[in-house]
């Protein structure tokens, strides 16, 4: 796989593949700025050798169709700020007007295409194969640097590399993700891992593979009330999956699954609920919801870590948009610190909660990838990366 720094870059018009997804206010200002900071190296490291740099990305979920909440307008806006260049936002991502803007970009330039998911070849380009094409027809060099997306098998991460035989490649963050992330594929034992999320059909794909690599697997987050009602246990209001019942009663089973013991439950899902801990074998009562795992679960959990050799986190194990409900994932963060530099950690929201406690210098690595991660530790490898590999065509 060629790295950026393999590619000859005077003069050539570069497409770069970023992670530009952040979080927006409903006024639609930026609420994290990581993914665009993290970017940043390769697209200096570009601009510098002489390169005209075309940015791709997309932004939320528009599902192939233009919407202005998920315009890129601000993404433009906030690099032009953190490059001190202007980042002109193109009025489409193909289409004779971003063609004829893309032609006209000269070395050290730089443009931003409008989300690529305003068309349906971008998630799905069976329906559209024209779609890559006319994004390909944009440059003449390709680099992925979008690793949060690499688990995608969409146009711009996982297909348009292989209309850049040999000039295309692999960016700064992209390679330090590989590098930080590959010696989970063979790891030192114990492996533990920690997963949180609201939703087992969002990490179904990822559960069974994921179990048999590791030591244990704690669960947490609202995935765990499905995992409690598929064995008869009362959950009362909270989000439960009955669809994935079958699969979980097989992940019932697993030795290496870990649930909690103690839950923090709350009476309205709002900041100032009533709060109660209980036991797990109690149930939660009518009425009542689960808000995250309880304090005697993180102390089991963090005396089982202690022997870990190689740990990884990914996702809160409680809501953690109400302070008082964070504490639980808070006192995670502290424990995994005292194991720092056999911890890694991945996904948008646990990265978020530690870089807000600014203790992001206690761990080994901070992954960009949530989904992308997990899939490239349960399969070894991911579309978007693989692509960087694999045969070419015009």
């Amino acid at each position: 796989m060629n790295m950026l720094r393999d590619l000859s870059l005077q003069d050539a018009k570069v497409l770069l593949r970023i992670d530009a997804n952040v979080p927006l206010s409903p006024e639609g200002e930026i609420l994290d700025e990581t993914r665009l900071v993290a970017s940043l190296e390769s697209i200096r490291y570009l601009l510098s050798k002489g390169a005209a740099l075309i940015l791709i990305s997309h932004l939320g979920r528009p599902k192939g169709k233009k919407e202005e909440r998920y315009s890129l307008r601000p993404v433009a806006e906030r690099l032009s700020l953190l490059l001190g260049q202007p980042v002109p936002l193109a009025p489409d991502c193909i289409g004779p007007a971003v063609a004829e803007q893309a032609a006209l970009l000269r070395s050290g330039e730089l443009m931003l295409l409008e989300n690529v998911r305003f068309h349906i070849g971008e998630e799905e380009p069976e329906k559209d194969p024209s779609f890559v094409q006319k994004l390909a027809l944009l440059g003449d060099t390709y680099v992925n640097d979008a690793f949060g997306t690499a688990h995608r098998k969409h146009s711009s991460t996982a297909l348009l590399a292989r209309y850049f035989p040999g000039r295309a490649a692999a960016g700064f963050l992209m390679a330090r993700e590989l590098q930080a992330l590959s010696p989970f594929l063979s790891p030192k034992r114990p492996f533990d891992l920690i997963l949180g999320g609201a939703k087992v059909s969002t990490k179904a794909k990822v559960l069974k593979p994921l179990l048999d690599r590791v030591d244990h697997l704690f669960l947490g987050g609202g995935m765990v009330y499905t995992f409690l009602k598929a064995q008869g246990i009362p959950v009362g209001d909270s989000l439960v999956e009955e669809s994935a019942f079958p699969l979980v009663k097989e992940l019932l089973l697993h030795p290496s699954l870990q649930l909690p013991v103690d839950l923090t439950i709350a009476n309205r899902f709002v900041q100032d609920a009533e709060e109660r801990i209980i036991d797990v074998s109690a149930g939660i009562p009518s009425g009542w919801q689960g808000m995250g795992v309880g304090p005697k679960t993180v102390e089991k959990w963090a005396s089982l870590l202690e022997k870990a050799s190689m740990i990884f986190w990914n996702g809160p194990l409680s809501v953690y948009e109400f302070p008082r409900f964070a504490t639980v994932s808070e006192q995670m963060v502290h424990a995994l610190s005292r194991m720092g530099e056999r911890v890694v950690v991945g996904g948008g929201d646990s990265v978020a909660m530690i870089q807000r406690m600014e203790m992001s210098s206690r761990f080994s690595y901070l992954s960009t990838g949530g989904g992308a991660t997990l899939e490239f530790l349960a399969f070894g490898h991911l579309p978007g990366v693989d692509s960087l590999e694999g045969p070419s065509h015009g």
